[in-house]
């Protein structure tokens, strides 16, 4: 059965969702909007960091990443896969919310279509959340985009503090850095397409103005979704430094270098 309310943060990684998500969770009555569908079925684990560089080669790049996991896939029957799914992102006034990346789409999909008969992303939506509100968190600045997440991949330290490899020492590279930074372009794009071809109008809503204005952000949300409440305090504090601003600084000199 669908919820009374859905809604899907549409992002690419590193672009402040995460941040808006949290907001809107510790409001208590806008869903649970986490990524429910990061866990990726031929690994049973989510994306790991050497799988954002499928097909590179540059051993230089490949040195810098943590070895890949073992894998432990599993594939739950496809109904109770979604009741998990529905259960996890709902709050008890109906609400349900959740986040997808466009690199889990077509892993979700997949997982999807057996229980919906659907292998397009809106008929699944559709089939399984009726009538869904889409918001599409985007960060105009990718080179920064792709700096936040070239030190997370290398260190697994997506939040403040929390990752495997927290405390360590990221190195700069240029070929990392561009494939990432062309990746979140083609990604956000994709959205962009999606929308557009899918006749959807989502709200935006931008990294800078999240940035600077989360609490206004994460209370647009609460707009579309016809709910009210108060916002707490921003939960996660930003990770960018002097280190980031350098790099990014770098990298746009030596791409102009290149060009």
């Amino acid at each position: 059965m669908a919820p009374n309310t859905a809604y899907l943060v549409c992002a690419t990684p590193r672009s402040g969702s995460t941040l808006l998500c949290e907001l809107l969770r510790e409001t208590g009555v806008a869903g649970t909007p986490l990524e429910h569908f990061e866990t990726l079925r031929h690994s049973g684990l989510p994306r790991q960091p050497r799988e954002y560089f499928d097909g590179v080669e540059d051993q230089g790049v490949l040195d810098l990443l943590p070895p890949l996991r073992e894998p432990w896939p599993e594939e739950p029957d496809p109904r109770t896969w979604w009741e998990g799914i529905l259960e996890a992102g709902s709050t008890p006034n109906g609400v349900w919310g959740g986040k997808l990346m466009w690199g889990h789409t077509e892993d979700f999909v997949g997982r999807a279509t057996p229980l919906t008969g659907r292998e397009d992303l809106k008929g699944v939506l559709d089939t399984l959340l009726g009538e869904v509100r889409f918001v599409h968190v985007t960060r105009p600045d990718s080179v920064a985009q792709a700096v936040s997440l070239w030190k997370a991949v290398q260190t697994e330290e997506w939040r403040d503090g929390n990752g495997v490899g927290a405390g360590a020492q990221p190195e700069y590279s240029f070929a990392g850095l561009d494939h990432l930074r062309r990746q979140l372009d083609r990604q956000d794009d994709a959205w962009r397409e999606w929308f557009a071809e899918e006749g959807i109008d989502p709200l935006r809503v931008d990294y800078d103005e999240l940035d600077a204005k989360p609490r206004s952000a994460a209370r647009s949300v609460l707009e579309v979704i016809g709910v009210e409440a108060d916002i707490p305090e921003p939960p996660l504090k930003r990770q960018g430094d002097e280190r980031s601003e350098r790099w990014a600084e770098r990298y746009r000199a030596e791409a102009a270098e290149r060009a």
